[in-house]
């Protein structure tokens, strides 16, 4: 697990602050599912770049 320097487990500290976030009515609740959602796309997006192939060739 992620622990910040003052040890608090950092995935549960996101966890408890997304919990105190309350929605207040379905379309404010469903935004809030669609940035969730935005932002996991966009990360694997990122991670799914293979790294660049570099070819060694012999030079005479």
């Amino acid at each position: 697990m992620t622990k910040n320097k003052s040890g608090v487990d950092k995935n549960l500290q996101n966890v408890v602050e997304d919990l105190e976030v309350r929605p207040v009515n379905s379309h404010q609740a469903q935004q809030i599912q669609q940035q969730t959602n935005d932002h996991r796309h966009q990360d694997s997006l990122n991670h799914d770049k293979e790294p660049h192939a570099f070819t060694l060739t012999d030079k005479d």
